[in-house]
């Protein structure tokens, strides 16, 4: 017999912050729309065929107790561990050392979750990593833990807030969802101290040079840890923009050029984070697609790279910065995709490895590609904006409508013979179309 998927729901918060919404109620047992939050996570757990939860609840646990019971209503089997004293996220988990399955699921009782955690464990078993973290980008990654990867999305380094002003980093927070193998922990095996799964545990496991890997995804989960977030994940319940952020679902998408688009463009190409600079108005066009729930995907040629005038490194921090900028003005990007290559040879100090035809390139389409399947894209629902023909071109060929804005090159490159579907003067104009459009 098949053993069941198994589920840990943190549910011990008293939720302190949220006396003036819930009064005494326990935080998980808040309302959103008809049903408790703790009941939604329970739902999604069983949907995606994870019917053996144990809940691990301190304040109000008779009334969480009372309220679901054993689960049978919902399809699940609810187990419950009650703390004495509070010992932290991962403390709480290794109490329950004894009845922990081979590999489980971490979820906390505080996050509004609706996401396809069936692609979320394939992801895992793929990577075959001691643990897989679910992060994503925020619209408030300075007050957020942050999360450092490389190039393949394994995870380097935990930088937790408060962060330095002038340095720049990822906007990759970690969400607080986790797949962890059960072998991985067995060094704490015995702990009795307060521990913590974010600011402990995971970088005492990087120091034992365990593999942690991140699972980038748009998709939805946020706490309701404040009245001001609880009132915002309500909005965002009541108007289905948390129904259809699964990609179980096709999402919509606005493909977007970098240098002329997002930022001042440069004709030599920008080398340093310093030479970086918003264009007005774009965090507030980004933003507006973010509570929309269109994703954002930055496509963009980095030639500086294969020429030698700047290394991978550079071009990361330079996408830090950009990350830093909108996220100080409450905007994200969902993910940024660049081509180092470039055809043609006979710069000073190039790199003849990345000297090469590819199939990255814009106008070529593998960015866009690689980009809709890792967010499960709806062309038809999906715009490129940007401010040349080659912009035009790569829309053209991959299918999806495209807007040329008049920033930038504004067209005048004339690379290609080539129309957009429309012309707008700014990003912000051509994001308050589309958003009328959707």
């Amino acid at each position: 017999m098949k053993t069941a998927k198994q589920l840990l729901i943190l549910a011990g918060g008293q939720g302190t912050r949220l006396k003036t919404v819930c009064g005494n109620l326990p935080k998980p047992l808040i309302p959103i729309g008809e049903v408790s939050l703790l009941e939604h996570q329970i739902r999604l757990a069983k949907r995606n065929g994870y019917t053996s939860i144990w809940l691990l609840v301190y304040y109000g646990a008779d009334q969480i107790q009372k309220t679901l019971g054993k689960g049978e209503e919902l399809g699940v089997q609810l187990n419950y561990y009650q703390e004495k004293t509070p010992l932290g996220t991962a403390g709480a988990v290794l109490q329950l050392w004894d009845h922990l399955a081979d590999e489980f699921m971490v979820m906390y009782g505080d996050t509004m979750i609706n996401l396809d955690l069936q692609r979320f464990e394939n992801y895992h078993h793929q990577h075959q990593a001691d643990a897989t973290l679910f992060v994503h980008p925020n619209d408030h990654p300075f007050d957020s833990d942050l999360i450092e990867t490389d190039a393949n999305d394994r995870i380097l380094a935990f930088h937790n807030r408060p962060h330095s002003p002038g340095i720049f980093r990822q906007n990759l927070v970690n969400a607080a969802l986790y797949l962890i193998k059960k072998k991985a922990l067995k060094p704490w095996k015995k702990n009795k101290k307060f521990l913590d799964f974010g600011k402990d545990l995971f970088p005492e496991l990087l120091k034992k040079e365990a593999f942690l890997q991140a699972y980038r995804s748009p998709e939805y989960i946020k706490d309701i840890g404040t009245p001001e977030r609880y009132q915002k994940v309500c909005q965002e319940y009541n108007t289905k923009v948390i129904e259809k952020a699964s990609l179980s679902h096709l999402q919509p998408a606005v493909f977007l050029d970098r240098d002329g688009t997002l930022n001042e463009d440069r004709m030599e190409g920008i080398t340093h984070h310093e030479q970086l600079f918003l264009l007005p108005t774009v965090a507030e066009a980004i933003q507006k697609l973010n509570h929309h729930g269109i994703r954002t995907l930055v496509i963009t040629n980095q030639p500086v790279i294969a020429k030698g005038f700047c290394s991978e490194t550079d071009v990361q921090m330079i996408h830090n910065k950009l990350e830093t900028l909108l996220g100080q003005n409450h905007a994200f990007l969902d993910r940024i995709y660049f081509c180092p290559h470039h055809p043609e040879k006979g710069f000073p100090g190039e790199r003849t490895e990345l000297k090469i035809p590819c199939s990255c390139r814009k106008p070529n389409i593998g960015m866009v590609e690689q980009a809709i399947e890792q967010f499960h894209i709806d062309r038809k629902k999906s715009w490129f904006i940007g401010d040349t023909t080659t912009d035009i071109q790569t829309a053209k060929n991959a299918q999806i409508k495209s807007i040329l804005i008049q920033t930038g090159q504004a067209g005048h490159d004339k690379k290609y013979s080539v129309k957009p579907n429309f012309t707008f003067g700014s990003l912000l104009e051509a994001v308050e179309f589309i958003i009328q459009q959707n």
